[in-house]
């Protein structure tokens, strides 16, 4: 059987990683997809380096549209990120006919449901696996392994970038500013970093993890996002005091009011597994209601590890190339004439326990003030710390742990304690989730 041409958009990292696995474990591969996979043809802006990428005797382009319109391309596998241009890309890929896999989570979140129609009706599939949290195979696990439960939550350390930001800030007692700087220099932040530290990187593969988990399209838009830009070395270090550690989470969760669909700096028990995935490193909690509560971890980036899902993506085509499309695993879990209206809940609606820090002046009846203001609310506290101060009459951290509200109450709550005389400046609010 005659192998099947791959056509690859993007030369950089992912792309690399990918020809670069492909070509060592070739025997392996073929094995496992039944036929040879070859990359055919490559286009890249800069394509000086194909050759120590193994392509020396590949076709080479720098118009990525050549590769999606040439005819003896069966598999287009998109590696250039970004929106516009890799939609167009990827459309036209469909349009004739060619499977095509990608790692761009951008893309997906934003234009899944519109690329995913496009597919069903032209009868191919579009593979996305290393979209999500790079190496770890975490959408089949959901999509397909978990396929007989009813997934009621699901929660995860999904951008490496924040996570060895927070880990740095702990274990070092380090600013934001600071580790950022060290995380520019040894190449996990961007030069503009606002993706991965303001939590939209994040936001990405969660929408598309929600809406594998529970059969709704994909709605980016309607995801609450919220970085770690603000999040200060005080903050990490009472979290500590208090049990628990600071962690960036995506979180999707199914209620009976609808979704939650939310990245935030979290504060986890540190008890609990995830709370220990330290430096770039990646981690997805799924609780399912038959098999319980599990956990994937791995490498969330990475030329070789995103090369490596990007790789089973292809093979997974090859294998289901001459099947019938209506049989074919469903792009998003469910099949598409199923997907529900399940609406995904704005943040204010959402119940969550939250840590408090505020700085007031030290002297009677403040913290009478503080719990009033939080119990007309029906906000109970669970936990409570407050610093010696510096000297009588000056001013005082006081740190509280809340029982779940309702996040409107709590942006009440807040706003009234603000309005105190006695207290200086604004609260800082995090989230807190036990995760059980």
């Amino acid at each position: 059987m005659k192998p099947v041409k791959v056509g690859l958009l993007g030369l950089g990292t992912v792309g690399g990683g990918t020809a670069t696995v492909l070509s060592r474990n070739a025997e392996e591969i073929a094995r496992r997809a039944g036929r040879g996979i070859v990359i055919d043809f490559a286009a890249a802006l800069d394509t000086s380096h194909a050759a120590q990428l193994g392509l020396s005797g590949v076709r080479l382009s720098n118009n990525a549209m050549d590769v999606v319109e040439d005819p003896d391309i069966e598999i287009v596998v998109e590696l250039i990120g970004g929106y516009n241009l890799a939609k167009d890309l990827v459309l036209q890929a469909i349009n004739n006919g060619k499977h095509v896999v990608t790692a761009n989570k951008a893309l997906i979140a934003l234009h899944g449901n519109e690329i995913f129609a496009a597919a069903q009706k032209q009868g191919v599939i579009v593979a996305f696996e290393a979209a999500v949290a790079g190496g770890i195979p975490v959408i089949k696990a959901v999509r397909e392994g978990l396929a007989a439960n009813r997934i009621e939550w699901l929660a995860g350390i999904i951008n490496g970038t924040s996570n060895f930001i927070l880990t740095e800030m702990r274990d070092k007692g380090r600013s934001f500013a600071d580790v950022l700087a060290e995380a520019q220099v040894l190449g996990y932040a961007e030069a503009n970093p606002t993706f991965d530290v303001e939590g939209i990187d994040a936001a990405h593969k969660l929408t598309i993890l929600s809406s594998i988990a529970f059969g709704v399209p994909l709605q980016f838009n309607e995801t609450y996002v919220e970085g770690i830009s603000k999040i200060t070395p005080e903050d990490v270090s009472y979290a500590a005091d208090l049990g628990y550690r600071i962690k960036l989470l995506g979180i999707a969760r199914r209620t009976e009011q609808g979704i939650e669909q939310r990245v935030h700096p979290t504060l986890i028990p540190r008890k609990q597994l995830i709370a220990s995935v330290d430096g770039v490193m990646n981690c997805v909690m799924v609780q399912g209601d038959a098999v319980g509560s599990t956990l994937y971890y791995g490498r969330g980036a990475g030329a070789e590890p995103t090369g490596s899902a990007v790789v089973a993506d292809i093979i997974d085509v090859v294998r289901a190339m001459t099947s019938d499309p209506n049989n074919r695993v469903p792009h998003l879990a469910f099949q598409a004439s199923t997907l529900a209206d399940t609406p995904i809940l704005p943040i204010t609606e959402v119940e969550t326990a939250f840590y408090l820090r505020m700085r007031a002046v030290d002297k009677p009846g403040v913290l009478a003030d503080v719990t009033r203001i939080l119990g007309d609310r029906s906000i109970s506290i669970e936990a409570f710390l407050q610093k010696e101060p510096a000297k009588a009459g000056s001013e005082v951290d006081i740190i509280m742990l809340t029982q779940r509200v309702r996040q409107g109450n709590m942006d009440e709550a807040i706003a009234a304690i603000e309005q105190l005389d006695s207290i200086c400046g604004a609260v800082t609010r995090l989230r807190v989730e036990t995760l059980n």
